[in-house]
């Protein structure tokens, strides 16, 4: 199968990459390189160092002529959507929408979108299942929501499949230490340095921490089936901080310099997704539990770092 891969040289993208290649999928990648790294291309894969909001979006579909799109590339920081809304619009909206208009033209069978928990914004209730309402908090939210009403117009009116996935808080190896999102590789940037690492509020904030290649076979899964759906990607399991950290220092038999500070405005303190749709629809769960998945992150940085000459570790 021929899929193109938006994003294929970054955290999550370049993890989907490597599985589709290793089925035998012919695979494509664009990417700005903005967050993406070369030595995440996979040299098997076709790349085009490209926006996904060029024109030229369209010389690349029409050469490869891709049966299946996954799109993963995105602004994916919540304060640059704030300091800059527009840039955020552009890159997040207007960006699949170009990628959109490409499968139309060249008769794209499918997209699989990546879409995130921030569109639900504070939770309503737990676990956080596809009904609950949209109430973004962010442009950051907002940006990668619109799209989602695009994905059902396109199927409607050119037979265009959809998949949405909605994911959790993802981490693994190959992430880089910024955001929310990245609180692991945050975490063992820190350790690894002798810092202390710095926690807003009591740490009994709860998130739902799914491993990535987890991530990586929800969208192999999605090629297939999730036709027209919205998923929820996660666990199911709900994480405190402090336990993240308490199963941290187990895995690493170390102990993290912690420090507690207030808790900052506008934090959602609990989060957790219900997954039993992407379950039944995708024939999917997630394999590797959080220990598992601290323990292969943790080692994948201790290399990366000794390779760089960090001696500390």
């Amino acid at each position: 199968m021929k899929v193109l891969v938006t994003g294929g040289a970054g955290f999550v993208g370049s993890h989907i990459v490597d599985q589709l290649i290793a089925r035998g999928d012919q695979v494509a990648i664009v990417d700005d390189m903005s967050t993406g790294k070369e030595e995440y291309i996979h040299p098997s894969a076709r790349f085009y160092r490209m926006d996904i909001t060029s024109e030229q979006m369209e010389e690349v579909f029409a050469k490869e002529k891709p049966e299946i799109v996954i799109h993963q590339a995105a602004q994916i920081l919540v304060p640059v959507s704030v300091e800059d809304p527009v840039f955020d619009a552009k890159v997040n909206i207007l960006g699949t929408l170009n990628l959109l208009e490409a499968c139309r033209k060249y008769g794209v069978k499918k997209i699989v979108y990546a879409s995130s928990a921030a569109v639900y914004g504070n939770p309503k209730y737990l676990p956080i299942d596809e009904k609950h309402p949209i109430q973004p908090l962010s442009g950051y939210g907002i940006s990668k929501h619109t799209p989602e009403h695009y994905l059902t117009i396109y199927r409607n009116l050119y037979g265009l499949e959809y998949t949405v996935l909605r994911y959790a808080n993802i981490y693994g190896i190959r992430q880089e230490p910024h955001g929310e999102g990245g609180v692991v590789s945050i975490l063992i940037n820190q350790m690894i340095k002798g810092k202390t690492f710095k926690i807003f509020g009591d740490g009994e904030q709860t998130r739902d921490y799914i491993y990535v290649e987890d991530v990586a076979k929800a969208n192999l899964a999605a090629i297939q089936a999730g036709d027209g759906h919205i998923l929820n990607i996660g666990t199911g399991i709900s994480t405190s901080l402090n336990e993240l950290i308490r199963l941290f220092e187990t895995v690493t038999n170390q102990t993290i310099q912690k420090e507690y500070e207030a808790e900052r405005p506008g934090d959602i303190k609990h989060s957790y997704f219900d997954n039993t749709r992407a379950r039944s629809v995708l024939a999917w769960e997630p394999t590797v539990s959080l220990k598992e998945g601290l323990r292969r992150t943790y080692e994948y940085y201790v290399d990366l770092y000794r390779k760089m000459g960090v001696s500390n570790i």
